[in-house]
């Protein structure tokens, strides 16, 4: 207990928390302040900018300090690519979890009239949306794990490879089924909003994708 709980897990678990709630604030609120703006404030392609501009920031950010996971999906890959501890899973995703319900939370109290708190929902059937999303996810962890375990110099292209990468999928994918790739984004807003129709969509097709992608990594890496 001593390990999990010593002052430099909780510094990575500080960073997962604090940078899991820019990441929901910016990501999501900029869905609200597009929603409130009639769709003229800041628009989708808006959005996507935001959103993967906020992964890149966060990544060189906290980084160095946790690995800015920010997203549970992105923790099990770790793990399942035998690059992160089993012990910290738990406090890792209470961490993201915690960011997550802060920054939810906090465009709640300060918009209470907006329609929407920028939850994921899907405008194709459920099962489409499903598999784009493992698609989706599949290639953002593969991009993950073949950037963020490099030399230090290579490295330090992680932020601008993997933000990119979550701004195009955004960009092509948001209108279609959401575009989560983070079943702590997707969900906690749901919660806070009700709206947990489709939720099962964006908790099963992220591990799902990335369980494929670090399967692929590893016969990469054998090769």
């Amino acid at each position: 207990m001593k390990t999990i709980f010593s002052k430099q897990n909780q510094s990575k678990y500080l960073a997962e928390l604090i940078g899991t709630f820019v990441l929901v604030f910016c990501g999501t609120g900029a869905i609200i302040f597009n929603q409130l703006s009639g769709g003229e404030a800041i628009g989708h392609l808006g959005i996507s900018i935001v959103t993967g501009l906020t992964v890149a920031a966060m990544i060189y950010t906290v980084g160095d300090i946790s690995g800015a996971h920010l997203n549970p999906m992105v923790t099990i890959a770790f793990y399942l690519a035998k690059e992160f501890p089993l012990k910290q899973i738990l406090p890792f995703v209470i961490a993201q979890a915690l960011g997550a319900l802060l920054a939810s939370f906090s465009l709640k109290i300060m918009f209470p009239t907006a329609g929407t708190l920028g939850e994921t929902m899907p405008s194709v059937s459920d099962n489409s949306a499903f598999v784009l999303e493992v698609i989706l996810a599949f290639i953002l962890v593969f991009v993950i794990l073949h950037v963020a375990k490099v030399s230090k110099e290579q490295g330090m292209f992680a932020g601008i490879a993997i933000g990119s990468t979550v701004l195009l999928e955004v960009l092509f994918a948001g209108p279609i089924c959401g575009a989560s790739m983070n079943p702590i984004r997707s969900i906690v807003p749901a919660l806070i909003s009700g709206k947990l129709e489709h939720q099962w969509i964006y908790l099963t097709a992220p591990f799902t994708g990335a369980v494929i992608a670090v399967f692929s990594w590893k016969v990469l890496k054998r090769n």
